[in-house]
Formats: structure tokens, sequence, C-alpha cells
């Protein structure tokens, strides 16, 4: 009778102990799942032009296709740019023991891993402390990116992306 007992109280604890890191992943991933859902108002496919400048004027303009979704149960998004200037692909995740997120970007002549941050409703990426890109919705809604750089003191943007929802949306 007494190794019945054990056995029983063996097994309830081996139970106890699966169930516990069962519902610690769960609440894991869904915060992972939460903070990336802050992003959420990139997602999608979008079309649009592509401005760089020098000495504030515009040096070139070109179409511009960007299709940004989520992947691995929102863990991750991804986000894929072609332009005549520039094919881009990039991850972005966030990491919950460094509470912030990474921006993964790969294009042709190489690669970056950044820190990023969302704030007041923009998604903002530190390639250095005096360059950041900044993705967010403008009023009409529609989806803007662009970069800037840190120079005498005044942020002066370097280029910009302007998009729509694709009408396949």
């Amino acid at each position: 009778m007494e190794y019945i007992k054990a056995a029983f109280n063996h097994r309830i604890s081996y139970c106890f102990a699966i169930i516990l890191f069962a519902v610690n992943s769960a609440v894991g991933q869904t915060s992972s799942q939460e903070q990336m859902e802050k992003l959420n108002f990139m997602i999608g496919d979008w079309i649009g032009v592509s401005t760089t400048y020098q000495n504030d004027t515009i040096a070139k303009q070109v179409s511009a296709v960007e299709k940004i979704s989520y992947k691995l149960n929102k863990n991750l998004i991804t986000i894929d740019l072609q332009s005549e200037i520039l094919q881009l692909h990039t991850v972005i995740y966030y990491d919950e023991k460094d509470e912030k997120y990474y921006y993964n970007s790969y294009y042709e002549t190489g690669t970056g891993k950044y820190a990023a941050e969302y704030k007041d409703g923009k998604f903002i990426v530190w390639p250095s402390k005096s360059k950041r890109f900044i993705f967010h919705l403008t009023s009409e809604g529609n989806f803007q990116e662009y970069g800037e750089k840190l120079e005498n003191g005044k942020w002066i943007k370097y280029f910009e992306d302007n998009f729509k929802k694709s009408p396949e949306n």
C-alpha cells in the first residue's frame, strides 16, 4: 500500500511540474507576442515611393514595394523591401530577457543587428547614437518609415519611404 501511495504522489508531483512548466512557457510566449502585437500597424502589403535626400534636397525617388508579416505565431515580423535602389530582408523580434526589440537587416552588401524600441506609437531602430530609423502610421493611415542622422545637434532626414496598402489587401 505504501508503494502505491508513493507512486501516486510521485505521479502527482510529476504532473504538477509539467503543468507548471507549460503555464510558464505559455505566459512567456504571451508576453513576447504582446510586445510584437504593438507593431501590428506595420503588417501588410504596401506600395509607394522611396525618397533619398542630400542637403535637404530630393536626390532620388523610386517606386518601392514592401511586404511585412508575422511569422512563428507572432513571435517574429519579417519585412521584405524591393526597390530600384534597395532590396532588404529584415527580421524583428522582442527579447524578453533584454526587454527590447531587435531589428536584423540583410541586404546585398551585408547585415546589421540593431536595438529598437516602441515609443509613442512609433517603432524606432537605433543603428547608432547618431542614426535612427522611425516606422509609424501617418494621420491618413498610411505607412511611413524614414531615416535620420544627428548632425550638429539636429536630426536630419536622409531617406523617407511612404506607402499605401496594396490594392490586393
